[in-house]
């Protein structure tokens, strides 16, 4: 029941939250963010990952990332297209793109059980097939470079989405593999960023992002912009 609950304000958030920011010919931007909460939460009060980005890098970034986004859903969405990570994407001149997504398709999905399918439906285990894949090669074929930020790893506590844990290593092992077949493709993990026991890096709900952990994540996506 308590999971369930997190469920019902996880949409919630959503419907409030919409798909992020619009995107006009003038903004001027040259780097876009699409996927869920990790990425998304901390956006209303100009905290989230972007944000971090922004400061880091001293330019804007445009974030479409939404609450409680998937890329696969048994019905179709009405009203809500930012739910729908494909959907967030925007043809403009980027130069980078930031995303990421999956576990909301693996805990909403399957509940982080009977999995497999649902996996080798977003990619397969060679990392060449499946949703996954195919919407980062449309991001490639822009011109764009694109980071794939893994998701916070649970510092050891107590978290309603612990039994994720071997499904989510088995989905980003995935796309790290995709990551070696394209230099322009780079996978962000960010199993060592939360040390053990540390509770910091994650809010209230041992799910999202803390501000700090929005903040650590957003300079080191940066990091990986600024290059070398």
């Amino acid at each position: 029941m308590f999971i369930s609950r997190i469920v019902k304000i996880v949409l919630a958030c959503a419907l409030l939250a919409g798909c992020g920011e619009s995107v006009t010919r003038a903004y001027p931007s040259r780097i876009l963010v699409v996927g869920d909460s990790m990425l998304a939460t901390h956006r209303l009060s100009d905290l989230a990952v972007a944000d971090a980005m922004e400061k880091t890098l001293r330019e804007p970034v445009v974030d479409r990332s939404t609450i409680g986004a998937r890329f696969h859903y048994a019905l179709p969405i009405s009203g809500q297209a930012g739910l729908n990570i494909t959907k967030q994407y925007v043809p403009g001149d980027w130069d980078w793109i930031v995303v990421n997504g999956g576990g909301n398709d693996l805990w909403m999905g399957c509940g982080c059980m009977v999995c497999d399918a649902k996996i080798d439906r977003l990619i397969s285990e060679d990392g060449t097939k499946g949703t996954i894949p195919g919407f980062l090669s449309k991001l490639r074929s822009s011109g764009a470079k694109v980071i794939y930020v893994g998701y916070l790893r649970s510092p050891g506590r107590a978290s309603p989405i612990e039994h994720c844990r071997d499904e989510g290593a088995e989905l980003e092992q995935r796309i790290s593999k995709l990551s070696e077949l394209d230099r322009g493709l780079y996978y962000l993990s960010l199993s060592d960023l939360v040390p053990d026991g540390d509770a910091s890096f994650h809010a209230i709900d041992m799910i999202h992002p803390s501000v700090k952990g929005s903040t650590a994540i957003g300079q080191l996506v940066a990091n990986i912009i600024e290059g070398p």
